[in-house]
């Protein structure tokens, strides 16, 4: 079998590869990430970021035009961040997205952002609620890592 098969990357889709990008510049940052996190029935965030003064970012990965184009969710999302971005490659064509939103640059390995999103702070109460779901979340996803036969839910 050919050396790049064997690769973690093959197995992974351009989106997702983008968001380990992002989420390795985030650390640095001193933000915490959990993938596909579902904030809310019907929505799931490719990446939502926790801060470390509580604050609740959300970003949005996309590999192509058509995968932007075919997103018509993403309004939905605004009501439950701080603060939203887009992630991108630097072939993706950036006037395309909203000029009022957040945008990061990332590859596979790292990320940049280009322009910080507008804030626009949760309320208390859900913020404690995104604050209680990344935590379940990530806590659950680190249990089945280490207890795969564990019950889900």
């Amino acid at each position: 079998m050919p050396d790049d098969l064997m690769h973690p990357d093959a197995l992974m889709q351009p989106g997702q590869l983008l968001a380990r990008g992002v989420c390795r510049h985030l650390r640095a940052l001193n933000f915490v990430c959990v993938e596909e996190l579902v904030p809310a029935r019907g929505l799931r965030v490719d990446v939502m970021a926790l801060g470390p003064k509580g604050e609740v970012w959300v970003v949005e990965c996309k590999s192509s035009r058509a995968d932007f184009q075919s997103d018509c969710k993403w309004q939905g999302y605004l009501e439950w961040c701080d603060r939203f971005f887009w992630a991108v490659d630097g072939a993706f064509p950036t006037e395309l997205l909203p000029e009022d939103t957040g945008l990061i640059l990332a590859d596979a390995y790292d990320a940049e952002i280009v322009r910080m999103g507008p804030e626009d702070k949760l309320a208390p109460a859900r913020r404690k609620v995104m604050v209680q779901k990344f935590a379940r979340t990530a806590a659950m996803r680190l249990q089945a890592l280490r207890d795969p036969a564990a019950p889900l839910g």
